[in-house]
């Protein structure tokens, strides 16, 4: 597949719903709290870690980093990082080596911008309310462009079944596989003349 569109986003993948157990280990060996430096430590998956969107959304577990050829919906790459990774760090495992790459706030940053050029892909990201170059029409056109892709994470189930990165990302590899011949069924195809 040509890299000319691109749509990239991330999604959670959560690895437990309680962190209980972690918690009274952590008290009984004396530690302060738990965060993603005692984690390791107490928890079974040595390899997920509590992570972030937005500011309020906690979760713990994994971030699935994708990138969508645009004009067909298929999944080009698909990444899994520990959960404190941010978008922007993952981008550099699923951009694109050319083309336009349309993604959304978490994406708005110049490392990540320089990481992109440094692929040789053109990033439009939307812009955070307080960036002085904040465009709002141009932002909704790229939100536009970006939702039927959106569909992609939305269908996803966020619930891991492995523990650690390697077994998750084969689980992903699967997964995106799977969406991807289904998408090939859907697609219309070209009339002989």
């Amino acid at each position: 597949m040509s890299e000319v569109f691109t749509f990239v986003d991330a999604t959670h993948l959560i690895a437990k719903a309680t962190l209980w157990k972690e918690r009274d280990k952590a008290i009984k060996a004396k530690m302060d709290k738990l965060n993603n430096e005692v984690l390791p430590k107490v928890s079974h998956d040595k390899e997920a870690r509590i992570g972030c969107k937005g500011k309020d959304k906690f979760w713990y577990g994994y971030k699935e980093h994708a990138s969508v050829y645009m004009p067909s919906g298929l999944i080009n790459k698909v990444v899994i990082t520990p959960a404190n990774v941010s978008d922007g760090d993952g981008l550099k495992n699923v951009c694109p080596r050319s083309g336009a790459v349309y993604a959304d706030k978490g994406y708005c940053s110049h490392k990540v911008h320089r990481t992109a050029l440094q692929k040789g892909a053109h990033l439009r990201a939307i812009l955070k309310n307080n960036m002085k170059a904040k465009n709002r029409d141009l932002d909704r056109w790229i939100s536009g462009i970006r939702g039927p892709y959106e569909r992609i994470f939305s269908k996803r189930n966020k619930r891991v079944r492995y523990v650690g990165i390697v077994k998750n990302q084969f689980a992903a590899l699967m997964h995106a596989i799977t969406f991807n011949m289904k998408r090939l069924i859907e697609l219309p195809t070209p009339k002989l003349a």
